[in-house]
């Protein structure tokens, strides 16, 4: 059982439903859990289990329709619109399965893009870029562009970005979904070494039984309930 006590993130009671009336479905039914700072959580379940909808709600990308989710002492599912983008920037980070970089812009460019948003000096942008690239093998590859990398280096180069802004919490949608399995575990390896490192809190979406094995802690998602709580 996780302790409150250290938690950077509680999860109470969260429900969240898309469409009306017949429509309806119901992708979050009262899902409550705690995560204390520095803990690899892996989150498992089915293809529509409401995975990405729990990442969604906790990063504040989709509104609930009931509960409430803090994050380090911040109410999101209270957070005005503006007060959720300070959130992303500053505090909570995404790894996604599809890598999302753009396409014209180099690796340390778009590993660069958070300390932009948070408007850091040249100086400082550039060697935090270099270092984090460094942390995950890159730091010889700066100057390519996505289409010149492979799919590791592409999601190596997503892993630095989410990390070079120092979230609190970082979130992972099945980031090794677009891998082969060897290459998918030196991703997964690394996620968790970085976290680690770093001192941050990950919550990780995956089906994958071969890496559930790297986390911490595993709970697990039917139905958009908890089959195992924690």
């Amino acid at each position: 059982m996780a302790d409150a006590s250290s938690a950077v993130l509680h999860v109470e009671q969260v429900t969240k439903t898309f469409g009306a009336g017949e429509t309806t479905v119901t992708a979050l039914q009262g899902v409550s859990f705690v995560v204390p700072r520095g803990e690899f959580l892996a989150i498992r379940g089915r293809s529509g289990s409401g995975k990405t909808t729990l990442l969604n709600a906790i990063g504040g990308l989709d509104r609930v329709d009931s509960g409430r989710i803090v994050v380090d002492g911040g109410e999101v599912t209270a957070m005005s619109d503006d007060d959720l983008l300070r959130l992303r920037r500053e505090q909570v980070a995404y790894i996604f399965q599809g890598f999302g970089l753009l396409p014209i812009l180099t690796a340390a460019e778009n590993v660069g893009i958070p300390l932009r948003l948070k408007g850091l000096p040249a100086a400082e942008r550039e060697e935090r870029v270099r270092a984090a690239l460094a942390q995950v093998g890159l730091d010889k590859h700066p100057n390519q562009i996505p289409g010149q990398l492979s799919g590791g280096q592409q999601q190596r180069v997503a892993i630095a970005r989410a990390l070079v802004a120092e979230p609190i919490l970082l979130l992972a949608d099945e980031p090794t979904g677009q891998l082969d399995s060897t290459t998918a575990r030196e991703i997964m390896e690394l996620i968790a070494s970085l976290v680690r490192d770093n001192g941050m809190t990950a919550i990780v979406t995956t089906h994958d039984p071969v890496l559930l094995s790297i986390a911490d802690r595993v709970l697990e998602l039917a139905d958009g309930a908890l089959a195992q709580s924690g």
